[in-house]
């Protein structure tokens, strides 16, 4: 009996003592307009510099802003005569949730990024020679690498006249509304419903989300932008609802396509990266694109500054509505300023300090720096530190490090890709999960 206990005990060892969890995100319901809010001075926040905020917002042109921390509402406020139910354009911003749509597509075995667009448009689809042609993939599509002419006057028109070759595909970054656009007939094609059916199905009514693609051209609400930001935050899970479980595709859409454009994922813009290009220009500009936001910060960004901004480090959901808010690079069709303007006042809104590492219930005080790192993390308590687990996102155990008798200890993090993680730390026989950021080519 002894000797069975003995072995029960020792087996049980060998089981990891917790399974990493998801970070504590709120969802709010799919039905309603109940939101749960966060208040502002809880994180720091003072009221004059929020007021500061909404003067900026307000002097350029803004209808709608809303700031989400890990779901909840921190900050909103409608301007003019807009509303919380008033329906506006998300303009290019629309692209990034066609990039979501197309992998759940392909997940669904619908397509492949790799098939030959000509596989769902048929045949002469462009006017290139069928060779030309058929090196065009979803992929290229996705990335703004067709190879196709975008130097035309109408960048919308789909007519196989407007869509000539200029250069092979994966070889030049151009940012080309038309190809984008025939993206939606992809999807089309494959699913055999309409792309308001196809996106509703897949995406809008487990997320509780309205919209309505005219003429390829995403309208809805300002929550319905919150909503979809938050998805793709949490990685394409709601609530404990899996919409897109292809986790590489996942990294792979906020992340470097191809290396003529770094700052250009799948239909999404990355912030971080050694250069970027812009629409209508075939220069490549050092540095990143919004200098004044956090690194690791996608956005989906639209004609006159419809903005999704999603920073994992922050658990932040940055999203504005309304007209141009400054004129400068990227034109009217990808607007960059007004971002950069913006994050100097979100960077300026704490003014009190915050437990960035507050603990939990289990009243373990623990503090992890550098955190944001580019190399390692330092974890430190008050006792000995038994164990340490490093989690992703999604609750997948990457690495267990045991303590070093010692109430500190050093987690390297080579090998791993930039982003956002859970620690667990086991201490004095309590545990707690704080998250740590790695900064990278994300």
């Amino acid at each position: 009996m002894h000797c069975t206990l003995r072995l029960l005990s020792f087996l049980l060892l060998l089981v990891p003592r917790t399974i990493c969890t998801q970070p504590n995100f709120y969802f709010p319901p799919t039905t309603g307009t109940a939101w749960e809010t966060t208040d502002p001075t809880s994180l720091g926040f003072c009221p004059e510099r929020i007021d500061s905020l909404y003067q900026f917002l307000d002097d350029h042109h803004t209808k709608s802003f809303i700031l989400l921390q890990d779901g909840k509402i921190v900050l909103e406020r409608y301007f003019g005569t807009f509303t919380q139910d008033s329906f506006w354009y998300w303009a290019s911003a629309g692209k990034s949730l066609t990039a979501f749509l197309v992998g759940q597509a392909q997940e669904a075995g619908l397509l492949h990024l790799d098939d030959p667009t000509s596989d769902y448009l048929g045949a002469g689809w462009t006017s290139a020679t069928p060779a030309q042609e058929a090196q065009i993939t979803i992929r290229h599509q996705l990335s703004m690498t067709t190879g196709l002419d975008d130097t035309g006057l109408n960048d919308n028109c789909l007519l196989p006249g407007c869509l000539t070759y200029l250069a092979d595909p994966g070889t030049r970054w151009a940012y080309y509304n038309a190809p984008y656009r025939l993206l939606h007939d992809v999807l089309e094609a494959a699913s055999g419903q309409s792309i308001n059916q196809f996106t509703n199905t897949r995406l809008f009514n487990a997320v509780g989300m309205k919209g309505l693609w005219i003429d390829h051209v995403m309208y809805g609400k300002a929550r319905d932008m919150a909503r979809f930001g938050l998805l793709t935050l949490a990685k394409g899970i709601w609530d404990g609802d899996t919409l897109l479980h292809d986790q590489q595709y996942q990294f792979d859409m906020v992340h470097s396509s191809q290396n003529l454009n770094k700052s250009y994922g799948y239909l999404w813009w990355l912030n971080g990266q050694e250069n970027f290009m812009l629409p209508g220009l075939q220069i490549v500009f050092p540095g990143k694109v919004i200098p004044n936001a956090p690194d690791d910060m996608f956005a989906a960004l639209g004609k006159d500054d419809q903005k999704i901004h999603v920073v994992p480090s922050k658990g932040w959901v940055v999203v504005r509505q309304g007209e141009a808010g400054f004129p400068g690079p990227g034109g009217g069709a990808v607007p960059i300023v007004f971002d950069n303007a913006m994050w100097d006042y979100l960077n300026k809104l704490t003014c009190s300090p915050t437990k960035v590492n507050a603990p939990d219930t289990a009243g373990i005080s623990v503090r992890i720096w550098p955190n944001p790192t580019v190399d390692s993390w330092t974890i430190s308590a008050p006792a000995q530190i038994e164990q340490v687990e490093l989690c992703t996102l999604d609750g997948r155990l990457i690495n267990v490090f045991q303590g070093q008798h010692s109430n500190t200890l050093q987690v390297n993090t080579t090998g791993l890709s930039a982003g956002r993680y859970l620690v667990r730390i086991f201490s004095g026989g309590k545990a707690v999960v704080q998250n740590a950021v790695l900064l990278g080519q994300y």
